[in-house]
Parts: C-alpha cells; sequence; structure tokens
C-alpha cells in the first residue's frame, strides 16, 4: 500500500496533469516520470496512467456536456476510426520489452516537444465540414494506435489532425479529443488490467487529481474560449522542454 504522502502527492501531480491534457495536451509526461519513480516499471505505468485517463475523460465529456458542448454524432465517428488502432497500440505496449519501450518513450518525448515547437497558422472556423476529409481516416487510425501505445502527447495529435483538417476551434476540438480519448482507452486499459500492468491504489489517487483538473480546464475552456487554451499550449511546451533539457 503506497504512504499518504505518495498517494497526495500522486493526486496534485494528476490535477496539474488532467489540466493540461484537457487543455492541450502532454500531461502523461508528467505523470508517467512519477509513477516510474514511484517504483513501477515503464510498462506498468503505462498502463497505471490509463485509470486517470479514463476517469478524466468521463469527467470532462459530462463537464462539457453540461456546458451545452457536445456533438456526439462526429465525435462517436471519430472515436471509432481510432478503436482498431488502440487496441493493437495497446498490446504492442505490453508485449515489447522494457528496454525498447523505456528507449521509445524517451524518444517519443523529445518528438513531442519538437512538434510543439513548429510553428502554426492560427484559424478561427466555428463549425467542421460536412464530410471530413479521407485523411481524417488515416490520422484517426495512427492516432489511435499511437494514444493505446504511448497516451504521452496523443492530445497534440489529435488537436492538430482535427484542426488542420477539419478545421474547427480550438474548444470544439478538445470537446471531440476527450470523447476520441475515453473510447479507445476503455479496450487499452482493459489489455493493460489482462496483463498484470496496472497498480489500482497508485492509479485510483492519480485518477482523483487528473479528474479534478480535467473538470476545472472545461470549464475555464467553456467561460474563457480558446485564448486560454493557446496559453496553457504555450506553458505545455515550456514545462516539457525544460524538464526534457534537465532544468528542473
Amino acid at each position: 500500500m503506497p504512504e499518504l504522502t505518495s498517494i497526495l502527492s500522486l493526486a496534485a501531480i494528476g490535477a496539474i496533469a488532467g489540466f493540461i491534457n484537457i487543455m492541450a495536451g502532454g500531461g502523461s509526461a508528467l505523470t508517467m516520470p512519477a509513477l516510474i519513480f514511484l517504483g513501477l516499471d515503464a510498462a506498468t505505468a503505462n498502463g497505471t496512467n490509463r485509470i486517470a485517463i479514463l476517469l478524466q475523460s468521463i469527467v470532462a465529456v459530462i463537464t462539457f456536456k453540461k456546458g451545452k458542448y457536445s456533438q456526439f454524432k462526429l465525435s462517436i465517428k471519430m472515436a471509432f476510426m481510432t478503436l482498431p488502432g488502440g487496441i493493437i497500440g495497446a498490446w504492442a505496449a505490453v508485449t515489447i520489452s522494457q528496454e525498447l519501450f523505456k528507449i521509445l518513450l524517451g524518444l517519443v518525448m523529445i518528438g513531442v516537444v519538437a512538434s510543439m515547437l513548429i510553428p502554426r497558422k492560427s484559424t478561427t472556423f466555428e463549425s467542421p465540414k460536412t464530410n471530413p476529409q479521407w485523411t481524417i481516416y488515416i490520422a484517426m487510425l495512427a492516432i489511435g494506435f499511437y494514444g493505446g501505445f504511448m497516451q504521452a502527447g496523443v492530445g497534440f495529435f489529435l488537436m492538430a489532425a482535427m484542426h488542420y483538417i477539419l478545421r474547427i476551434t480550438l474548444v470544439r476540438i478538445n470537446m471531440h479529443k476527450v470523447f476520441i480519448v475515453l473510447l479507445y482507452t476503455i479496450p487499452a486499459l482493459s489489455i493493460f488490467i489482462y496483463f498484470g500492468n496496472v497498480d489500482f491504489s497508485l492509479g485510483i489517487a492519480l485518477a482523483i487529481g487528473n479528474a479534478t483538473g480535467g473538470w476545472l480546464a472545461v470549464r475555464l475552456q467553456i467561460r474563457k474560449g480558446d485564448k486560454i487554451i493557446r496559453h496553457v499550449l504555450i506553458a505545455a511546451i515550456l514545462i516539457m522542454a525544460a524538464k526534457l533539457l534537465g532544468i528542473f
């Protein structure tokens, strides 16, 4: 049984990560190292993190709905595009060697930061295209695989795909994003549980924090709109870059 200080610290980290995840992405870059620091191997940290992602996503979807932000028909359509990739990705994550997974995790963290630093032209489109381009199907399948395999930074890829292919505003992107992540996380978490790669005590503590941070993030987005999301994106870039550079 984890110590109380570990549980409280993990919940606090989870709150920050949940806020970042819902606003932008990359919160798992905080929670994964925290779980490993508490003694979990990389594969179990990866699986345990999914409990927090699941609860965080449930809370976010409900909060968006209460704030009159929902478009379930399109959310469900895109979410089902990610399912095959999510299942295959999670299966791959629990079957590869620990050494290879650690190397891939490190490379992905660097790649996530690099992708965040690429300048992008902002747009203010209010509604999605009626018929999504065929590229969205390929993008969602690939993102589903990555999300099932790694999760860390998947929010950035989802935001980029929807922003540039469907051309919708950031708040609505996040509205769809949380539903997509919720759906593919269910089979992904089931696979990690089946292979014994989940620590429920730490996972529940982390989930409480993530859900709290996620709830706050949705409330702020509904009130402040795209502007607050852009600010958090910048903050997320700085935090991840500083961490990878060993500044803290």
